[in-house]
């Protein structure tokens, strides 16, 4: 069920890894998808926005616990690599012991926030109720988030890709039929949206646990591998927290840009929110090659093999620049038809929305190839230990979107919104490449063999008699 990542082509490796991981991703974007879609096509233009609007602050709040799982998953395949499976499982328990406390504090704390954070997006008072509704649910949910992700993220680390994805199938499929169920024989409204994607989750968790505890001796622990340590609490929390920290600092500028939409009125919210669910989409393969390199440069540090690291970046990044150029063709002549996926077409400004979303989407694929280093170089860098730079990365993400969101979307308007994600994916890349340079010649020179140095003669003082 384990996978060794650090013998044979990278290019090879690095494909079969993130072809499962891939499935797995487009599964969990379903979720959203299926909510997005049933909520367009059968609530109307309004409760699109009213789901839309809240993509921004999910974000913040989901992602950070993404990002903070993924970071613990990081010393799990480092200790992979280096064949330490005793103090792999005990970073596996105390990272499980630190998710349920982050689970339980950001709960409680998102629970009572929620509707002050959505006031301060200045979120349009037609689509308020519905937008609380809807995010308070899936902040409920944070728990099951961090069941999933954790998992998740410690199966992957162990080489095994194909797993969640499994369950992430059977999730997403009960996901569609708690939406039809919920939604329209129950008549929940957008919180029927909310608790399908919820209890789907859930189940995903829930059956990754139950996996692991049968199919993964490697995870067995014995009675004294369950306690708690400081210092591996320290080591998971120096690499869970920045890599959460970058998720939910690229949020921060994702919420301001999302306000200045917000102004512009609930058409262009619809029109983003439709066209930032077909982006996000079409940008799962970069998720899948992130999760692999992460998973990769992790066991290869881990095991010592440097020079590996620089031709997994360099392969994966061919990848990339092959998928991007696919995506942004495809777009050219495919964007109006994969907006409508969203749009009720009995609504009154049908064919303004369907053009405002297209515009949105060949302006973000336009310029994947740099989302795609992001993804690629960002968790190479995690892998290979070096955490805190994921907050750098995050501080250039949001200064950009900020920065378009604050300055030029009151000017410009919504060609100005179209164009702030790849300013932040361009700005990103400008501080992440160097560092990912800079940490491999780290590493190597931390790890090169010093050189002997022979023993210094012996003087021998001669006296004059």
């Amino acid at each position: 069920m384990t996978r060794d990542l650090t013998q044979g082509s990278p290019m090879r490796l690095l494909l079969g890894f993130t072809l499962p991981t891939l499935f797995g991703l487009l599964f969990q974007q379903m979720y959203n998808m299926v909510d997005t879609m049933i909520v367009g096509k059968l609530l109307g233009s309004q409760a699109l926005a009213s789901v839309g609007c809240t993509g921004s602050v999910s974000f913040l709040v989901i992602g950070f616990c993404t990002g903070v799982c993924s970071g613990f998953a990081i010393p799990v395949a480092q200790r992979m690599g280096a064949g330490d499976h005793e103090k792999l499982r005990r970073y596996v328990y105390n990272a499980a012991a630190l998710s349920a406390l982050f689970a339980l504090v950001m709960t409680a704390a998102t629970g009572v926030l929620c509707g002050r954070i959505l006031t301060a997006m200045h979120t349009p008072a037609d689509i308020f109720d519905n937008s609380y509704r809807y995010i308070f649910i899936i902040f409920m949910g944070i728990p099951v988030t961090y069941l999933y992700n954790l998992l998740a993220g410690v199966i992957r680390s162990l080489g095994d890709s194909r797993t969640p994805v499994y369950f992430l199938a059977l999730s997403s499929v009960l996901n569609i039929v708690l939406d039809v169920v919920l939604i329209l024989a129950g008549h929940m409204g957008v919180a029927g949206a909310a608790v399908a994607t919820v209890v789907s989750q859930g189940v995903s968790g829930v059956c990754c646990l139950l996996f692991v505890f049968r199919r993964f001796p490697i995870l067995r622990m014995r009675r004294e591998e369950r306690r708690l340590s400081p210092r591996l609490c320290l080591d998971l929390l120096g690499m869970g927290i920045p890599m959460g920290l970058q998720y939910s600092i690229t949020a921060v500028g994702s919420i301001v840009l999302q306000s200045a939409v917000n102004d512009l009125g609930s058409l262009y919210v619809a029109s983003v929110t439709a066209g930032s669910k077909v982006t996000q989409l079409l940008a799962c393969p970069f998720d899948a090659m992130g999760a692999a390199m992460a998973t990769y440069c992790g066991q290869n540090s881990g095991a010592g093999k440097l020079d590996r690291l620089g031709e997994g970046v360099r392969d994966c990044s061919v990848l990339g620049f092959v998928y991007s150029l696919a995506a942004f063709g495809a777009m050219l002549l495919l964007a109006p038809v994969l907006a409508m996926l969203f749009i009720d077409s009995g609504e009154s400004q049908v064919e303004l929305l369907k053009e405002l979303s297209a515009r949105f989407i060949r302006a973000n694929t336009a310029f994947f190839f740099a989302l795609a280093l992001v993804n690629i170089v960002r968790f190479s860098i995690q892998g290979m230990g070096f955490g805190a730079l994921a907050i750098l990365a995050g501080v250039f993400e949001m200064a950009a979107r900020s920065c378009v969101g604050k300055l030029l979307v009151p000017v410009y308007g919504y060609a100005a919104a179209c164009c702030a994600s790849p300013a932040a994916w361009v700005a990103a890349d400008i501080f992440l490449i160097p560092a990912c340079v800079l940490c491999i010649r780290r590493l190597r020179a931390a790890n090169a063999p010093r050189p002997h140095r022979a023993p210094r003669p012996l003087r021998v003082r001669h006296s004059h008699i």
